[in-house]
């Protein structure tokens, strides 16, 4: 799989709950560190301000599928 590039939106494959969010949390890559072997990674509420900003190994986020973008909507 190509590494994700800043604004792409990803999905946790595992919970964080020290920071509130679940397995399958979206979140906004904001910056790429070595070509894709991780990522930070901007988490935002319903009313667009932000729960938690994590630096994640390239493991641990996966591209959403649409369905799951629509419903975090």
């Amino acid at each position: 799989m190509k590494p994700f590039v800043e604004l792409d939106i990803v999905q946790l494959q595992q919970a964080h709950p020290e920071c509130g969010l679940p397995t399958g949390a979206i979140g906004t890559v904001v910056l790429v560190y070595r070509q894709g072997e991780a990522y930070e990674v901007e988490f935002v509420r319903s009313d667009g301000s932000t729960q938690a900003v994590l630096t994640l190994p390239a493991a641990e986020v996966t591209a959403p599928t649409a369905q799951t973008v629509q419903q975090a909507a």
